[in-house]
């Protein structure tokens, strides 16, 4: 295995279709920075961020030209899905200039469940027993996915960039919505109108409310627990006021057991508790309304279909008929 990754490939000489979407995702949100300018905190400073991801996309590109092999490719590709941890805040840059609307989401949640879900479901089971496994679950979300690569990039390398391309081109999506439907979720929205409100079912508009304030409340659940102590601490640096609807975790997670199961059945089984557990996590740390969860469950086949369908559409490169000895990225 060591050797084989290492093996050369036939070199494709162009951007992988996860670095053009990566490319117009970077554009697009550039234009709109035009846009909002005057009204944005640091224009300036995320317009060169992007020309900085822009340079670093296209070196890798001619280093891997240098060097075309597997684990090279992968390289490309795991970097560009690492950007993730700097493009889901950043759609915090955009949102907390428009209107607050978690009043409307916690007032639906309140009509259809006659109270908080996310209250109850902490309030109810706050022991380790439950707390512990449902952190845990939470945490595993970016082990998940990176599990999912791993797994295509050893087994069915030919694979890799369409379920790359697929992964992130979802978060994509998710990240416009989040960019035009600002809902922070309640571990941000109860604290701001108080419990006292929440408790009477009143959900007051706030808004340009986290344009301001982005100060995250330690959650509920178990709070010696090891796991939950690791959610903590990664919400406190990266967590910001935006992404609730739908949760992107639910959707994300969803598409990558989708992946799990077309391609190894005891790949699912094992990562069946994981998921199960994350979904749950969603709701019961209150990072999100429960109809978040539902949204972000059946949202996940729909962008699996079309992120799948642009692929084979736009990015597909036809299958190369060499030798059996030389494989190639996105066949």
């Amino acid at each position: 295995m060591a050797l084989d990754i290492f093996k050369r490939v036939e070199t494709h000489k162009g951007l992988f279709a996860i670095e053009k979407i990566s490319l117009i995702y970077n554009l697009l949100t550039s234009v709109l920075i035009v846009i909002l300018y005057d009204r944005m905190d640091h224009p300036g400073q995320m317009l060169w961020d992007r020309v900085l991801i822009a340079v670093v996309t296209f070196v890798l590109m001619y280093l891997y030209r240098l060097a075309p092999c597997k684990f090279s490719a992968f390289v490309r590709v795991v970097i560009q899905m690492s950007l993730l941890s700097y493009w889901y805040p950043d759609t915090f840059e955009f949102n907390r200039l428009f209107p607050n609307l978690d009043h409307v989401f916690a007032t639906a949640e309140q009509r259809l469940f006659d109270g908080q879900p996310a209250i109850w479901f902490s309030q109810y089971l706050p022991q380790m027993w439950v707390s512990e496994p449902l952190n845990l679950g939470y945490f595993f979300y970016y082990p998940m996915m990176l599990i999912i690569v791993l797994w295509y990039f050893i087994w069915r390398y030919d694979l890799l960039e369409k379920i790359s391309f697929v992964i992130i081109t979802s978060f994509f999506i998710y990240y416009f919505v989040y960019i035009f439907v600002p809902v922070a979720g309640p571990q941000f929205y109860f604290p701001a109108i108080g419990y006292d409100n929440v408790e009477q079912g009143i959900f007051p508009a706030i808004g340009d409310y986290f344009n301001h304030h982005q100060e995250l409340l330690p959650g509920p659940g178990y709070e010696h627990g090891f796991f939950y102590n690791l959610v903590e601490s990664s919400q406190q640096v990266g967590e910001r006021p935006t992404a609730a609807f739908p949760s992107s975790h639910v959707g994300i997670s969803t598409i990558l057991m989708i992946m799990a199961w077309r391609g190894s059945r005891r790949l699912f089984a094992c990562l069946m508790p994981f998921y199960l557990l994350l979904c749950g996590a969603t709701v019961y740390i209150q990072a999100h309304y429960l109809i978040d969860a539902i949204a972000g469950f059946f949202s996940a086949f729909v962008l699996y279909w079309a992120a799948t369908w642009m692929f084979k559409k736009w990015f597909a490169r036809p299958v190369w008929v060499g030798t059996p000895s030389v494989p190639r990225l996105g066949a």
